[in-house]
This record gives C-alpha cells, structure tokens and sequence, in this order.
C-alpha cells in the first residue's frame, strides 16, 4: 500500500504534523486500514477513494478510527492537488462531508478546510474536575474570559483555556489515565490554550485516545476554537495558533470562524513532504 508521508501546519517550511495519506481506487477492509496506520504510527493516516461525487474519506489513529482530522485533511488536500492539480475537493466522511482546497505552487504545497459544523456546550462539572486533577491545575489556572467547554468541529474536544503560558509548557499527565477520561467522555482530545492575544493562541492537545501524548497540530480543535471564540462573541478575525513549541516541532494554523453561527469553520496552513 502506497503510504505519502507528510507535514501539515509547518512553520516557516519546518515542523508540522505528520500525516500518512494513502489514496486508493476503494478502501481497504477497516481492519486493514487500521494495521497500516499502527505501523505508520503517526497521530493519524487518511484513507481516500475516489467516487463519483468527489472521495469517501475515513481516519484511523494508531489505536482507532476517529471521525475527522483537520491535519490529515490538509495534508491530503496536498496530496489531492499534487496529483490531480489545484483545486477543491469534496470528502465524505463516516458523518457528514467537508471540502478542502489543495494548492501546488511554486511556494510549496498548502490547503484550507471548511470543517463540519461548529458547537460547543459547557463542560460538565464531573469532567472539569477530573481533568483539572489529571493535569494538575486548578480553577485559579484557568483563564476567566474563556470558560471550560466542549467543543466539537466534527470531533469532540474538552477545551481548557488557562491563564499562564509557563503552566502550558509545563503540561503533564498520566497517559492511561487521560485514555480512560478521553474514552469515557468519547472525546478526540483535551484542547489546553493560552491566549496571547484573543487572535493568537498557543495550544497543546493530549489525543491518548487515540494511542498519541500529544498532537502537534490539531485542526479540527482549532475549528472548534474558531467556532466557539465566534459563539462568545470574540471576533477574533485570522485567528492564529501557534502548536508543538514544547514538543520541538513548531506548526503555525490560521482559522476563520463560520460565516454563519454553529457553520463550519476554515482551517488553512502549508505542508511539506517528509523524506525518507
């Protein structure tokens, strides 16, 4: 099976986070896709077969199939535009469909995704506890202006935004134990943000649900932002979040929040090829 290896969201042609893409005439038995993606091994490898109305798309994690991932996305919007030329591509997904743009240019490689539908709702108070002792915060970490919530751009996330950008760099947790809480909420990630402005963010996500410490580069959370900073009435214009500085890979994501309330927001960085 042909593997592409790539890295969406990188920062000035560095970093980003890798991404298998694999495009075929039909998908492969589920349980094949997800062998090859353990043995990949990276946070996520994208599965693409063509149809007549555009590509079903399915997502797998070292550990299990998730339902959308912004940085596979882009990389296969890449990948899309590297083969067939510049252009949008409609994905079907296991729920619902996006689109993503593609662009090979003299510039290097990037795409932009519309997500699937923004919402958001306040995080349970069980959960807030629970998550705050796993990482070993408290609400005084927390940053007033942006509460606790879960957020969801065709993936679920709990979003903490704290208040110190030292706390988020010091980020730690017991793995099995942030596995459990991310299962049993049936959450793709733990969002962490700061806001160095309410343009600019720095984000850490722990994604041990799916098998992975830490994304470096989570655009499906980063639609979620979008959408939930619009829903808070924070016009934050081209949002911009900066991830995987602690992790010693930078990525940089741009997103737009939807054009209409609880619409799909847009997601957009550069991509490059990982040799060897």
């Amino acid at each position: 099976m042909d593997v592409q290896r790539l890295a969406a969201f990188t920062y000035d042609n560095r970093g980003g986070n890798p991404a298998g893409v694999v495009l075929c005439d039909a998908l492969p038995d589920p349980t094949r896709m997800q062998a090859v993606a353990a043995e990949v091994g990276y946070s996520e490898t994208v599965f693409a077969a063509r149809t007549p109305e555009g590509y079903r798309v399915r997502y797998f994690a070292p550990e299990a199939e998730i339902p959308f991932c912004g940085h596979a996305t882009i990389a296969l919007g890449a990948a899309l535009a590297t083969r067939e030329g510049d252009g949008a591509f409609k994905l079907k997904l296991n729920e619902g469909e996006v689109t993503v743009e593609g662009r090979c240019g003299v510039d290097g490689l990037s795409a932009a995704l519309v997500s699937p539908p923004t919402r958001n709702c306040p995080a349970p108070s069980h959960l807030l506890e629970t998550a705050l002792a796993l990482f070993g915060l408290t609400d005084a970490d927390l940053d007033p202006r942006i509460p606790p919530a879960i957020i969801d751009a065709g993936a679920r996330h709990l979003l903490l935004a704290m208040n110190n950008r030292a706390a988020l760099a010091a980020m730690r947790y017991d793995m099995q134990a942030g596995a459990e809480l991310m299962r049993e909420w049936s959450l793709a990630t733990i969002s962490l943000v700061h806001a160095e402005t309410l343009g600019r963010f720095h984000a850490r996500n722990p994604f041990a649900a799916g098998g992975v410490y830490e994304d470096p580069a989570t655009g499906a959370a980063a639609a979620a932002l979008a959408g939930y900073l619009q829903a808070l009435g924070i016009e934050a214009g081209d949002l911009e979040i900066v991830q995987g500085e602690d992790m010693g890979v930078p990525c940089l994501l741009h997103a737009a929040a939807p054009t209409i309330p609880g619409g799909g927001a847009r997601v957009q960085g550069t991509v490059r090829r990982i040799e060897g």
